[in-house]
């Protein structure tokens, strides 16, 4: 059932538009061929789109039928949305509900295929690039970009050193691993390197795809007029996941106190949540666009971590708030996956949240700019980092007992070494607590509280 007095409330957006009339019936197959080429949505004929007021249709019948007649007439491949007609006071709206198509693309008939395939991007319709075309296609066969096979590379084209080396720390990588993976495919009865080993692991990746790189920049203001730091990071993406995090560290704002060759350093922002961003922001960008980096942009009132490519076709923001994840890129989430980089489908999004609120920060934003999707991190403080009682236990303790070690905080609270650690290690990245030893690794190293 459609509730119109609750639809009227909200604006449009991706999966929902207003029409007074048909008037323009151009427009409205636009509309209806983006829906269906993306998440579906909602069209209501007789709210006027500005002021959301209810004009109604006036003749019903005869509308609704004129409707279906331009659906039918001017949409390829052939679409039947559902039409409801929705009284409301003395007048009538009709609704169509769009589902996600399993035709796609869809497209206006008298512009043809490819120029009639149009997509949505926020609240409006844009004509689809060639890339945008071919993901719905590849949509619609079930296959990602980096899955393609690259018949002119061989398995050689692989660095099987560096994708060794990067397995290390899990297990010993198998040579034959690297079809398992999707590094490498059959194609015409040889093995050929796919898109995502040449993302990946490539020797000469760059060559291929020379946009598969992050570019961070760090800015005076909170515009991007005047710059004071930047960087292109082009390792591999396994690694440049650390060196865009250690970028955003040397760019935002953190204490540093030496005590002989000891020192300790506190993080602005949780790391946890920035290194989720940044993952998600290599396991899901478009790599079939061309002209566009990853990109990564350090305000003085926010950080900003970007990638090409808007939300795979059928994908809401609303969804991935949910907990709903669909793979742009299967072979890149799949080994960021098995490196344990990734800990759980659709968990980042809510780990970014929970973090930034623990640590007493505004929620990350989510938005679909241009061709792109943008995580927003907002520096400004909106409440005291949350504890429960076992980290309010552990700041006790360590308020009274500064420079304690892993083992006394343990006995203190009752709990296994390991577990501590764990719980140690979010405070350190929620930027409540530091700890303090002569490297990393440091097994005597003791923990303090931040310094104020």
């Amino acid at each position: 059932m459609f509730d119109l007095t609750e639809i009227i409330r909200q604006h449009e957006g991706k999966t929902l538009e207003f029409k007074r009339d048909l008037s323009s019936p151009d427009k409205v197959m636009r509309t209806l061929v983006a829906f269906a080429n993306g998440a579906g949505g909602r069209l209501l004929i007789g709210v006027e789109d500005g002021s959301r007021k209810v004009l109604g249709v006036p003749d019903t019948a005869k509308t609704e039928e004129q409707l279906a007649n331009f659906i039918s007439d001017r949409i390829e491949p052939r679409l039947v949305p559902e039409i409801h007609v929705i009284p409301w006071r003395n007048k009538y709206v009709l609704a169509v509900e769009v589902y996600p198509s399993s035709s796609r693309p869809h497209y206006v008939k008298a512009l043809g295929f490819p120029a009639g395939v149009y997509v949505r991007v926020g609240s409006t319709n844009r004509q689809a690039d060639a890339a945008a075309v071919a993901e719905l296609q590849r949509v619609v066969r079930g296959r990602s970009f980096d899955e393609e096979p690259m018949p002119e590379l061989n398995s050689e084209a692989i660095d099987f050193r560096v994708a060794s080396e990067c397995f290390a720390p899990i297990r010993k990588l198998a040579r034959h691993e690297l079809h398992s993976l999707q590094l490498t495919t059959q194609h015409q009865g040889r093995e050929v390197a796919t898109v995502g080993g040449v993302l990946l692991f490539g020797v000469d990746r760059l060559k291929h795809f020379p946009e598969a790189y992050l570019r961070a920049g760090c800015f005076k203001g909170e515009d991007k007029t005047v710059i004071i730091d930047s960087a292109s990071i082009t390792d591999f993406p396994v690694f440049a996941v650390e060196k865009a995090l250690q970028f955003v560290q040397r760019n935002t704002r953190h204490s540093l106190e030496i005590k002989n060759v000891r020192h300790r350093e506190v993080w602005e922002f949780p790391a946890v949540a920035l290194r989720e961003a940044i993952i998600n922001a290599f396991v899901h960008a478009d790599y079939a666009q061309r002209g566009s980096s990853l990109r990564l942009a350090v305000f003085r009132d926010r950080i900003e971590v970007e990638n090409p490519g808007n939300l795979p076709p059928g994908l809401t923001i609303e969804d991935i708030l949910r907990g709903v994840s669909k793979l742009r890129n299967r072979v890149i989430g799949r080994v960021f996956h098995e490196l344990k980089l990734i800990e759980q489908w659709g968990s980042g999004i809510h780990r970014m949240i929970n973090a930034c609120r623990q640590a007493g920060l505004p929620e990350p934003e989510f938005e679909e700019i241009g061709s792109g999707f943008r995580v927003t991190f907002r520096r400004q403080q909106v409440a005291r980092p949350k504890r429960d009682d076992l980290d309010h236990a552990i700041v006790e303790f360590l308020r009274q007992n500064p420079g304690t070690s892993t083992s006394r905080i343990a006995a203190h609270i009752k709990r296994t070494s390991r577990a501590t650690q764990s719980r140690l290690k979010r405070l350190v990245e929620l930027g409540q607590i530091v700890a303090l030893g002569s490297s990393a690794k440091d097994p005597h190293k003791g923990y303090h509280l931040k310094a104020d």
